[in-house]
């Protein structure tokens, strides 16, 4: 069954399916919706949870077939979440999906996916799931939906906007609905009242901390690595979690790769910034990004951000922010990586 992201906590409160599908590249949205998810399987008695991260040559999906197989310690139900970020599964894995919906069980299956395209939304694999579960596809809001997505994400903060500062708020975002997420729950705390004029959101501006996630990013894409180390390192001072600051930065190297991507396929550059919506004032940015790398570079930035992640989650020994900073100095510097010990972390 499909449903939209807006449509799932009400999908949710009618009791759960044996198993979700959450696939699209939008941060935000494929957090929130994966945390609904937990949320009601925790509600419903799954006290365990069991995360198979499945690797870019298919690795795992065996434990999923002896995770479905296997009796918890004291039998209780559990929350299997699979994380697959290319979105698709290759043949092991639609295999192991198949057969896994042909076990009888009380445990959920949650699995996080990249975008799925269209070929694949006709496989045995998707068919099944979408057969036998709730498929939750997140499409990205374009630039002129995200005046109306703000109105509603206000409203469901419990704040009335004006057009002028709601606009005002889309222009100040570009577009990033994660910087828009944490902009509401800025106005919610720093509003004297539920109505939000122009003037509240510049005092809310105003109220920003020296650094943010998002200048860091065009600082970045600027080339100017030693600028965007001491915005990192000003994150991390000011108290900023690793997460948020690797969302911004990860989202944006996943941008560079699919446009890289697009242009090899004989798609012009402004073209496939147009089509990824990417806002005009950030075109110069990115586009000088896009010349410093090649595919070969973009990829390794992927790999980096990957083990960011895992590092972040204490999957890895090593420091989220040594990783964080070796990830935006690579993004700054492109393919001609010089480092040298000015930027290296004391």
């Amino acid at each position: 069954m499909q449903v939209r992201p807006e449509q799932l906590s009400r999908e949710l409160a009618k009791g759960l399916a044996r198993c979700y599908l959450i696939t699209g590249d939008e941060p935000l949205l494929q957090q929130e919706c994966s945390d609904a998810v937990r949320q009601a399987a925790r509600a419903h008695g799954c006290t365990e949870r069991e995360i198979i991260d499945i690797g870019p040559k298919g690795e795992q999906w065996q434990t999923l077939l002896q995770s479905a197989g296997a009796l918890s310690l004291f039998a209780d139900k559990k929350l299997i979440e699979v994380r697959l970020p290319s979105g698709k599964p290759g043949a092991e894995g639609s295999k192991a999906l198949q057969e896994y919906l042909q076990f009888e069980s009380d445990d959920v299956l949650l699995i996080i996916a990249g975008k799925i395209d269209r070929q694949s939304q006709r496989a045995k694999w998707y068919t099944a799931l979408d057969q036998g579960g709730v498929v939750v596809t997140l499409w990205p809001v374009r630039p002129a939906e995200l005046p109306q997505w703000l109105h509603q994400r206000l409203a469901a903060a419990g704040l009335k906007a004006d057009r002028d500062a709601v606009e005002m708020l889309a222009e100040r975002v570009e577009g990033n609905l994660l910087a828009a997420a944490q902009e509401v729950e800025k106005l919610k705390l720093l509003a004297n009242s539920d109505h939000v004029t122009v003037s509240t959101v510049l005092d809310a501006v105003a109220e920003s901390a020296r650094y943010n996630p998002f200048s860091l990013v065009d600082t970045t894409l600027g080339g100017d690595a030693r600028a965007a180390v001491r915005s990192l390192r000003g994150l991390e001072a000011e108290g900023n979690a690793p997460p948020t600051v690797l969302w911004a930065v990860a989202r944006e190297a996943r941008l560079l790769l699919s446009l890289d991507e697009q242009c090899r396929r004989g798609v012009t550059l402004n073209q496939a910034m147009q089509q990824q919506g990417v806002w005009k004032n950030r075109m110069g940015l990115v586009q000088g990004a896009i010349k410093r790398h090649d595919s070969e570079s973009l990829r390794h930035l992927q790999t980096m951000a990957f083990n960011t992640d895992a590092a972040v989650k204490g999957f890895h020994k090593e420091d989220p922010w040594d990783l964080l900073e070796e990830l935006v100095v690579h993004m700054a510097l492109g393919r001609q990586v010089r480092p040298s010990n000015a930027l290296r972390r004391k």
